[in-house]
């Protein structure tokens, strides 16, 4: 594979998403089994792992596509919710029929912890797929990068989405992708696939082996899958983030003080979307100035403003000046 070549800043981004949802919170302070809680007013709003990237984007000024499916009964409520960022997403969506799943997460505020309730996605079938490939030969081309994320079907059902990334490859695209498992080992087996983003645990099922969370091993698991990718994004929760590629390995974490915000109060407790929040974050920079420790930065300050809630309430300017991240090559 060839050495990482330098990105378009014209390059038009698509998120591309096989498994969209509906998020609803629900907020409680302590829970165990068996018990009866009143919770705070849940919120719902339109996500999966691709829309999340698309909102995140928005957040910080730069436009995107959003592609992949969408269930026809939900999708003008969709629309309605996220009226206030159309100016920044472009909707191409492939409807099927039905409604879009519902994710239910429970955060338990006094304690710390979460619980994710996943619905299964009723929208994938080789009809909507099919349809969806054809919707992209006429969206993609070769100055795109595409994002994949978000869970990805099995079978023959993944033949089916292998061939469509295929289609993103041989058009010229850039692709980013962010998946686990079996699909993401198929998917690195293709050639010129620019960017992938597991976690820890994730990495280690790419390999087959579980890898400890330290800098050295990280580097040498992420190191080992250069020759089929040429960037590995390796999230790592509160520890921050890992990029490997040809020329160098780069570790980013929160610099130790952070003012007010180090404290419980900056956090609602909540994970979700935080690592679409740092890929959107690596590639927003990165499209900008083509610098792998400016765009590791950017990342990690995006995760851990959605982290922290500040994506709510705050500018990406803002929240930029509010977390301090260090960032270090390594190798």
């Amino acid at each position: 594979m060839s050495g990482n070549r330098r990105m378009n800043r014209k390059l038009g981004i698509v998120t591309i998403g096989i498994s969209p949802a509906w998020d609803t919170f629900c907020r409680v302070d302590g829970i165990a089994w068996g018990q009866h809680k009143e919770i705070a007013r849940p919120t719902t709003r339109p996500a999966g792992k691709a829309l999340n990237i698309s909102r995140s984007l928005a957040w910080m000024g730069i436009g995107s596509t959003a592609a992949g499916l969408w269930g026809g009964v939900d999708y003008r409520e969709m629309l309605a919710q996220l009226a206030g960022i159309k100016k920044h997403i472009t909707f191409k969506y492939t409807l099927a029929p039905g409604r879009t799943r519902n994710n239910i997460n429970i955060i338990d505020t006094a304690n710390s912890r979460e619980m994710h309730l996943r619905s299964p996605n009723e929208l994938v079938n080789s009809q909507s797929l099919n349809q969806l490939q054809q919707a992209l030969k006429r969206l993609v081309g070769k100055n795109t990068i595409c994002i994949f994320s978000g869970s990805l079907p099995a079978g023959k059902l993944l033949d089916i989405v292998l061939d469509i990334i295929n289609d993103c490859l041989d058009s010229g695209a850039r692709l980013l992708i962010d998946t686990s498992g079996q699909p993401l080992r198929k998917i690195t087996k293709l050639s010129n696939i620019w960017l992938i983003k597991p976690n820890v645990l994730e990495l280690g099922q790419l390999l087959g082996k579980p890898v400890k969370d330290n800098p050295h091993s990280l580097v040498k698991a992420a190191q080992s899958v250069l020759s089929r990718v040429e960037n590995v994004l390796v999230s790592r929760g509160p520890k921050g983030a890992i990029l490997v590629n040809s020329q160098g390995c780069w570790q980013g974490r929160l610099a130790p003080r952070q003012g007010k915000f180090s404290s419980r109060r900056g956090h609602p407790g909540s994970t979700v979307g935080c690592g679409d929040y740092l890929l959107a974050g690596f590639i927003g920079e990165y499209i900008r100035r083509q610098n792998f420790a400016d765009s590791l930065k950017a990342a990690i300050i995006a995760g851990t403003a959605r982290a922290w809630g500040l994506d709510e309430k705050y500018s990406w300017k803002q929240a930029r000046k509010i977390i301090k991240v260090d960032v270090e090559k390594i190798s």
